[in-house]
C-alpha cells in the first residue's frame, strides 16, 4: 500500500542569467559552498553549479530568469544578533536591500533583498513556532510600522 511521506525539501532550483555572478551573491552572502559545477556539459537543460547554502541544497542554472519583482522569496535562518552583519553583506556586495515590511513584534527579524536576476531572498532570525506562538496571541494591529516591500 502506498503511503505518501515528503520527507523533507530536497533542492531549490534558480534560472538565472550570470552563473558567476550568482556565485560570488552566494558566497558573499551566505557562505555558500560550491559542490558541483557541469561546466559545458549539459545534464539537465542547461549548464548549472549547486551549492550548500545552510544545509540545503541550492542549483543554479544558466538562462533567462523570470524578471518580475514581489514577494515570493526563499528565506535562510539567521541568528538575530548577526542581522546587522548580513545587511552589511548585502550592501557590499551591491544588491538591492529592501526596508523590510511591517512586523508583529515577536515574529523575528528579517533582512530582505533582490539578487541581479530579481529574485527575493530573505535573511530571517525567527522559527516557524516562535511565529504560531505569536500568532496565536492574536492583535496583528500592533504591527511594527516600516516602508514595506
Amino acid at each position: 500500500m502506498f503511503k505518501p511521506m515528503i520527507e523533507g525539501l530536497s533542492h531549490i532550483t534558480l534560472v538565472v542569467s550570470d552563473l558567476d555572478r550568482t556565485e560570488e551573491v552566494f558566497r558573499a552572502v551566505f557562505d555558500a559552498k560550491r559542490v558541483y559545477d557541469s561546466g559545458d556539459d549539459t545534464f539537465s537543460i542547461s549548464r548549472e553549479r549547486f551549492f550548500l547554502i545552510g544545509g540545503v541544497w541550492v542549483a543554479i542554472m544558466e538562462g533567462e530568469p523570470v524578471r518580475h519583482r514581489g514577494y515570493s522569496h526563499v528565506a535562510f535562518k539567521v541568528d538575530a544578533n548577526q542581522i546587522g552583519k548580513y545587511e552589511e553583506r548585502v550592501k557590499a556586495a551591491g544588491l538591492t536591500l529592501l526596508p523590510g515590511r511591517s512586523r508583529v513584534p515577536g515574529e523575528g527579524q528579517s533582512v530582505y533583498f533582490y539578487d541581479h536576476d530579481d529574485y527575493l531572498f530573505e535573511l530571517h532570525s525567527g522559527t516557524l513556532e516562535t511565529r504560531l506562538q505569536r500568532y496565536e496571541r492574536g492583535n496583528p494591529k500592533g504591527a511594527e510600522a516600516s516602508n514595506g516591500i
